[in-house]
């Protein structure tokens, strides 16, 4: 299994127990287990049901084969107390998804940005931020940022990434 990112480690912290913390677009959800290791309550959400159903039986761990890019939005309406998402990027959604935060809720988001295109994929511009992009995002949401960082990484692998850690006052 892919080890968990080093930001969502670093940042994990900053989430308050006692509330349920999304893990979106999860894929083998390496960090639905890394939180639920830690206490929280999870709910893994990938669109993959295979991958999903390696997480079955997982204490503190619920997951849901969702279609996150479909004309509706199957999250609507609930709060999570934290949001981590890493290695995928649906702009179309990025408003409902930071709007799914509750007050003192916390976004740990990494996913990859321009310039990812010279060390392989994804290298699609439509899946790849553009310089300080989930900075901007996240500010027109009214959220505080904790910390963020772009630019190149040699961990998991060589990539051109771009984070942010951020609060809903």
């Amino acid at each position: 299994m892919i080890p968990s990112s080093p930001w969502v480690e670093c940042h994990i912290e900053d989430i308050r127990e006692g509330g349920t913390v999304l893990d979106l677009a999860c894929g083998s959800g390496r960090h639905a287990r890394l939180l639920a290791a830690r206490g929280h309550s999870v709910l893994a959400v990938d669109r993959d049901a295979e991958a999903l159903s390696r997480l079955q039986g997982i204490p503190g761990i619920v997951t849901a084969c969702l279609d996150l890019e479909g004309e509706h939005w199957p999250l609507a309406g609930q709060r999570f107390a934290g949001v981590v998402v890493t290695n995928y990027l649906w702009r179309l959604r990025l408003p409902e998804l930071l709007a799914l935060l509750a007050p003192g809720g916390v976004l740990i988001y990494e996913t990859f940005m321009l310039g990812n295109e010279a060390y392989g994929k994804p290298s699609n511009p439509d899946f790849l931020l553009q310089p300080g992009e989930l900075r901007a995002v996240v500010v027109t949401a009214g959220l505080r940022e904790i910390a963020f960082a772009e630019g190149y990484t040699a961990n998991p692998k060589p990539a051109m990434r771009q984070a942010i850690c951020a609060v809903r006052d």
